[in-house]
C-alpha cells in the first residue's frame, strides 16, 4: 500500500478532494469526451465508469499509483504459479485450473496444471454417468437428484453458476439442490419427500473437517440408511471433493469418488475445480467447459491488455479509490438478470473474505480503510425495496449496474423494459430531480408552505455515482468471464491495500471458537477459562432450555 507521504498518495488525495467537491454534472459540462475517454470495451461488452466521481487525471494518478506498488509484477506472478499467498506460503492456482491445455505453471518444480486436466477427465466421466443413468444407488436405481454439501465457496459459487445457467434441456438432466446450513431446517427441506433410493450426495470440503458440511453429511448417509436399510452399501450414493483422501475414505467413499482439490485454490475461487462438478452434473459438461473457456479469455485479458485499457485493472482500481481515497464504505452491486440474483452474495464472501482485513502482507498495520461493504439484489425487484435509500438518503453509494443487453429467452418486450429500467436507475442517481422539474410537475394545485413541503419530499439531490457494465447476453462463456473479471479486480484491489488476498484467518478464529461451546452443549463439557463473562451466561441460558 502507499505509504501517505508517497507523492502519489499526496497526488490522490489532492484529487479526491477536488473530485469531491465537485458535482458530477459539472464533470460533464466540463469535459465534452468524457464518455469516451471513460469507458473500456472488450469483446462486446462495455463498462461506463463516466458517471463515478473520478476523471482522466485522477485515473492517470491511480495507474500510476498503481506501478508504484509493482502491480504488473504482482500480476505475472499470479499467473506463474508464485507463492504470492505469503502467510500460508502458497501459490494461487485458480487460474491455472482455466488455463489452456498447452500450459505448465511450476510450483517447486512440479507442473499443477497436469494433475487439474487429469481431475477435469474424471469430472466428465463421473457427470456423464449420472446425466445418461448409468450412475446408480444402492438398490439399481439411477440417481436423479443431486444434494451439494457444502459451505462457503464450496457452496456459493456453484450455486450461482447453476442458478445463472440452469439445466442444458437434455434428457437425464438432474435435480440439484443445495445444503450449506448446519441448521436442521435447510437439509429436512431439502429432502423432504425426495427419493433416497435415486439421491446422490456430493460432498466438499477441502479439510474434510469443516463441521457444517460434516454434520449435514452424515445426516444424509443416516436418512439414506433409514430409508435404504443399515446393511446396504450407500458409497455409490456419496462423492466426495477434498484434499484429505484419508477422511474421504474413512466417511465411506470409494477411491474412484474422490476428487482432489488443490491446496493452491482457496473456496471463494474454487468453483472451477472439482467444486464445479455439481455445475457439470445440472448444466452439462459444455456449459461447464465454456464457463472455463470465458474466464481463460478473461485471464488473457488481463494479462496481456495494457492497464488503462484493462477491465480488472481499472475496477481494482476504482473499487480502492471509492474505498480508500473517497471514504465510501458500502458498495452497492445490482445485476438486472434474473439469473444473477446470487451474484451480489457471492462477491461478498469474493471480497470480503479476500479483503476484509487491517494487516499489510508484512504484518504492518494498514493506514485506512480497505474493502467497503458489499451487498445488492437483483433489479428490478430492489428498486422497490433499497433504491429509495439510494436516491434520497443522507449518504452517497457507489452503484455497479451488471446488465445482459440480450435475454437468452426473449419474452416480449421484457428484455427491453429491464435494460431500459437499469439504464434509468444510473441516470436519476446522478441526474436527481431539481426543484424546478418537480414544480412544474406540481402545476398551481399548491402554493406556499404546502408546495414548499411537496417540493422538499419529492427532491432527489442526484450527484450520486454508479459503473454500468453491459455485457451482450448471458451464457456460459459470458458468465465465466464476468466471475474472472471479479477475481481479477479483488486482486487488484488488495495488491493496491498493500494486503493478502488469498487467506481468511477471521474465519478461522470463529471456528475454533465454537469448538468448545459445542462441546459444553452437548456434553456439558467446561468452558475454557478465558471465556467471556457474555458467553458463560448465554450458554448457560441454552442449556437450561435443552433440558
Amino acid at each position: 500500500m502507499l505509504a501517505e507521504n508517497d507523492s502519489a498518495a499526496s497526488g490522490l488525495a489532492e484529487h479526491a478532494k477536488r473530485l469531491r467537491a465537485t458535482r458530477l454534472s459539472e464533470l460533464f459540462a466540463r469535459d465534452p469526451q468524457r464518455v469516451a475517454a471513460l469507458t473500456l470495451d472488450w469483446d462486446d461488452w462495455r463498462v461506463d465508469l463516466s458517471k463515478e466521481r473520478i476523471d482522466e487525471a485522477a485515473l492517470a494518478a491511480l495507474l500510476k499509483a498503481a506501478d508504484t506498488v509493482g502491480l504488473p509484477n504482482w500480476i505475472a506472478a499470479l499467473f506463474a504459479g508464485e507463492k504470492i499467498n505469503l502467510s500460508e506460503r502458497r501459490p494461487v492456482l485458480h487460474t491455472a485450473l482455466r488455463a489452456p491445455a498447452s500450459t505448465q505453471v511450476l510450483v517447486d518444480g512440479v507442473d499443477v496444471t497436469r494433475e487439474m486436466r487429469a481431475t477435469r477427465e474424471r469430472m466428465a466421466e463421473l457427470a456423464g454417468a449420472v446425466r445418461e443413468g448409468r450412475r446408480k444407488g444402492a438398490t439399481g436405481r439411477p440417481l436423479r437428484f443431486v444434494v451439494n454439501i457444502g459451505i462457503g465457496g464450496s457452496d456459493l459459487g456453484p450455486k450461482l453458476v447453476c442458478e445463472a445457467l440452469g439445466d442444458d434441456g437434455m434428457p437425464g438432466t438432474p435435480d440439484v439442490a443445495f445444503v450449506s446450513n448446519v441448521d436442521p431446517e435447510h437439509l429436512w427441506r431439502t429432502l423432504e419427500g425426495r427419493d433416497p433410493a435415486s439421491t446422490l450426495f456430493v460432498v466438499t470440503s477441502k479439510t474434510f473437517t469443516t463441521q457444517e458440511t460434516l454434520a449435514n453429511a452424515r445426516s444424509g448417509r443416516a436418512w439414506l440408511a433409514r430409508a435404504l436399510g443399515h446393511e446396504r452399501d450407500l458409497a455409490p450414493h456419496f462423492i466426495a471433493v477434498t484434499s484429505n483422501i484419508e477422511a474421504a475414505r474413512a466417511f465411506g467413499v470409494r477411491d474412484s469418488d474422490i476428487l482432489p482439490m488443490s491446496e493452491g485454490v482457496g473456496g471463494r475461487y474454487s468453483l472451477w475445480s472439482a467444486v464445479g462438478l455439481v455445475i457439470a452434473l445440472r448444466a452439462g459438461w459444455q456449459s461447464f467447459a465454456e464457463l472455463l473457456d470465458g474466464a481463460q479469455a478473461m485471464d488473457t485479458h488481463f494479462r496481456m491488455t495494457p492497464p488503462p485499457r484493462n477491465l480488472p485493472v481499472v475496477l481494482g482500481l476504482l473499487a480502492y479509490w471509492n474505498s480508500r481515497w473517497l471514504a465510501h464504505r458500502q458498495r452497492v452491486v445490482v445485476p438486472y438478470a434474473q439469473a444473477l440474483a446470487l451474484l451480489p452474495s457471492f462477491l461478498q464472501q469474493l471480497e470480503l473474505e479476500s479483503n476484509g482485513k487491517s494487516v499489510r502482507r508484512d504484518g504492518t498495520p494498514v493506514d485506512g480503510p480497505t474493502a467497503a461493504a458489499l451487498w445488492g439484489d437483483v433489479g428490478t425487484d430492489s428498486q422497490h425495496a433499497f433504491f429509495q435509500w439510494l436516491h434520497q438518503g443522507t449518504s452517497e453509494i457507489p452503484v455497479e449496474f451488471v446488465v445482459p443487453v440480450r435475454a437468452r429467452h426473449p419474452l416480449d418486450d421484457q428484455q427491453t423494459l429491464l435494460v431500459a429500467n437499469a439504464l434509468a436507475q444510473a441516470q436519476a442517481l446522478m441526474s436527481g430531480r431539481s426543484d424546478e422539474t418537480i414544480r412544474a410537475e406540481l402545476g398551481t394545485a399548491l402554493s406556499g408552505p404546502a408546495l414548499d413541503a411537496a417540493i422538499a419530499a419529492r427532491r432527489s439531490p442526484g450527484n450520486r455515482a454508479s459503473t454500468t457494465l453491459l455485457l451482450p447476453m448471458l451464457d456460459a462463456r459470458s458468465l465465466g468471464a464476468l466471475l474472472a473479471l471479479y477475481e481479477h479486480r479483488t486482486f487488484v484491489e488488495g495488491i493496491m491495500y498493500g494486503i493478502n488476498s488469498f487467506d481468511q484467518w477471521g474465519v478461522e478464529l470463529g471456528k475454533s471458537l465454537a469448538k468448545p461451546i459445542v462441546a459444553a452443549l452437548s456434553t456439558q463439557a467446561p468452558l475454557p477459562d478465558a471465556t467471556d463473562a457474555s458467553t458463560r451466561a448465554l450458554v448457560a441460558y441454552v442449556q437450561k432450555l435443552q433440558t
